[in-house]
């Protein structure tokens, strides 16, 4: 028996409150099925999805999935299936899922198939459970098939960042995996910074001491520096080269 979605408080996001703000340049746009009337639309479209869920702003050549382009082409899937497709995809695995804990793919993933951050720790924690229990592909299903996600963007609408007010895109901000993973990775390698760099180094240093000869002052005769001087009376007469005495 499948252990059910562990309850959470959702936070007020800015997704979740009626528009307010004026639209401007900030304001994302918004791919559609139903508004392409060319290929060059649907691979405006295409393009989209890629960027949204692989946060890759050039499509590479490597990362394409060209059964699932052609596919939607078509019409014979739709968009929605398109982007559950691009979340399943062995790209997405190696660059995403193998790097990152399961909390931060649950961040992860909301907001590029839902277009918002975690509410709070809870929620990651729920989902990171799903993804524990049901494994990756069934978490990607439950997001995609979720009321959520249904009612954001549908059948037809590639995911964006809803209601971005402050933040720039997310695909923008999120990188593809954690320090910490950074940090796990790079155990054996140089990394800048580390303490450990400067202990290695002053290891590897040969030092050598000092060997102090001591010196013995018995037998230095100091020199008479006194100069002779001509004393007359109470005054003391100095001569000089001139002949003629100072006083």
């Amino acid at each position: 028996m499948p252990i059910p979605l562990l309850e959470y408080k959702p936070s007020t996001q800015n997704q979740r409150v009626e528009g307010y703000e004026v639209p401007g340049e900030d304001t994302p746009y918004i791919y559609r099925l139903e508004n392409c009337t060319d290929q060059s639309d649907i691979a405006d479209l295409i393009w989209a999805g890629y960027r949204q869920v692989f946060s890759e702003h050039v499509i590479l050549k490597s990362s394409r999935q060209t059964n699932l382009e052609s596919q939607l082409k078509n019409r014979t899937i739709t968009v929605r299936d398109f982007i559950r497709g691009l979340a399943k995809s062995e790209t997405f695995r190696l660059w995403v899922i193998e790097k990152n804990s399961n909390y931060r793919l649950v961040n992860l993933t909301l907001k590029r198939l839902l277009g918002r951050s975690s509410y709070n720790h809870e929620e990651e924690l729920s989902w990171s459970i799903k993804i524990a229990t049901l494994g990756w592909d069934r978490f990607v299903d439950a997001i995609v098939d979720s009321e959520e996600y249904s009612q954001a963007f549908g059948d037809t609408t590639v995911p964006y960042q809803r209601r971005r007010y402050n933040d720039r895109p997310f695909n923008l901000v999120t990188p593809s995996y954690a320090d910490y993973w950074r940090d796990q990775e790079s155990t054996n390698r140089y990394m800048w910074g580390d303490i450990a760099n400067f202990r290695d180094m002053a290891r590897s240093v040969t030092v050598t001491p000092v060997q102090y000869t001591p010196v013995s002052t018995a037998n230095i005769a100091i020199p008479d520096m006194t100069r002779d001087r001509a004393v007359s009376g109470t005054a003391a007469s100095i001569s000089t080269a001139s002949g003629f005495p100072l006083r």
